[in-house]
């Protein structure tokens, strides 16, 4: 049982590793890894993997943000009004989470990774 345990521990720092590394790296929300990782990997329910995905991912922003200030990347008045933006949307999308059952998130969750797909091919 508690090799089990160790085992769960270790994938979970795994699945932290690779997204803060391709949340860094590619500047891309990392719940795009984290919330299918935490479900397939680790066996979380939906709703509670974007929930641990969304406490997980601001120590990975934060370092993110770090690094990019010394490179001289940020526009803080961007920064500040999309940051805006993003504290009513994320409000918005928290108190419909508890609405929407875990199958038809899935499938919205895997729409919107098809269209950020396509966009990005289409640049």
């Amino acid at each position: 049982m508690e090799n089990e345990n160790k085992k769960q521990k270790i994938k979970i720092m795994i699945l932290g590793l690779v997204t803060g590394f391709l949340s860094g790296l590619f500047a891309s929300g990392g719940g795009m890894i984290a919330v299918p990782g935490l479900v397939y990997f680790v066996h979380t329910g939906e709703k509670e993997a974007r929930a641990i995905a969304i406490f997980c991912i601001l120590p990975m922003v934060l370092t993110s943000m770090f690094f990019y200030n010394r490179a001289g990347n940020i526009d803080y008045k961007m920064g500040i009004l999309c940051g805006i933006g993003g504290l009513v949307g994320g409000w918005i999308g928290a108190k419909l989470l508890k609405k929407i059952n875990d199958k038809f998130l899935s499938i919205i969750f895997i729409i919107f990774l098809i269209y950020a797909a396509i966009l990005t091919f289409i640049k």
